[in-house]
């Protein structure tokens, strides 16, 4: 099964360039499966549905979020009858919305994917991650109730998102990090036979500060003073996330690679997926 996982859409010039450029890869890579993190598409900060509709439509079959997923009132409601649409898991009891569910993918395979958020740095009063994470594979684990597991773990520090790749090592197809906006360069299988990579990255303007205009930014580290809000990048995007090939005997990673796409940064794509 060949999947495609976009890290952050951030603001109308990141989720114009997936929108732009989603339809071919689908196309050229001959994709099974498509998730996009979405939580900072609209204007940076959250998702509307008529964003996440469109997503869709470009060719992601499921988007994820993680702390911003509220950031556009509107979610509340739409997540309670879009079945692709996914908040973090191990929010509250009785929050709205769902935190994994399973898919069809183009190839007919079962595919498992779960939106987790860390804790550390985060929010520490959200559930245990791992706890969390721990239920979701016993109600349908791999092999059995699902051909692909995918978990997209929101999270700020690497420590937590490594020690939870390695928690899940040999029961996930694959884990990824999201919430930093920057790729990191660790893409690999686990010894256990799960795909990894700390932080997909971020889909928008590099030139910037996490995809938001510098200027602020910049102003709040040198004066500790607001001058105005923060507002997402407007210059050309960027798209980056991780291409990875799963066994269809398996349900475990046989290859991983980084994607990048855009003049900002140097330009990055799978070999396995030329032929």
């Amino acid at each position: 099964m060949r999947l495609l996982f976009l890290g952050d859409m951030v603001g109308r010039s990141g989720r114009m360039a997936v929108w732009n450029r989603l339809p071919g890869l689908v196309s050229d890579f001959r994709l099974d499966f498509v998730v996009v993190n979405g939580e900072n598409a609209a204007g940076g900060f959250g998702i509307t549905e008529e964003i996440f509709e469109e997503t869709l439509r470009a060719g992601a079959d499921v988007v994820t979020t993680g702390n911003h997923v509220w950031d556009q009132r509107e979610a509340v409601e739409f997540c309670q009858r879009q079945d692709r649409f996914l908040r973090p898991a191990n929010f509250p009891e009785g929050t709205p919305g769902r935190g994994s569910n399973v898919y069809v993918a183009r190839n007919g395979a079962r595919v498992l994917v779960a939106n987790v958020m860390g804790r550390v740095f985060m929010h520490p009063d959200l559930d245990d991650p791992f706890r969390s994470a721990e239920t979701i594979l016993d109600a349908c684990p791999l092999g059995e109730q699902a051909d692909a597991v995918i978990f997209d773990f929101h999270a700020e520090a690497t420590s937590e998102k490594q020690c939870f790749g390695h928690f899940v090592d040999g029961r996930a197809s694959f884990v990824v990090g999201t919430h930093t906006h920057v790729p990191t360069a660790d893409c690999q299988i686990l010894n256990g036979g799960t795909a990894y990579m700390s932080d997909a990255g971020m889909c928008g303007d590099y030139d910037s500060s996490l995809g938001m205009d510098k200027e602020e930014p910049l102003n709040r580290f040198l004066t500790k003073m607001p001058k105005g809000r923060f507002e997402a990048a407007a210059g050309p995007a960027t798209i980056c996330g991780v291409c990875v090939e799963i066994s269809d005997r398996t349900g475990l990673a046989e290859k991983i690679a980084p994607l990048r796409l855009g003049a900002r940064l140097a330009e990055s794509v799978p070999t396995f997926w030329n032929a």
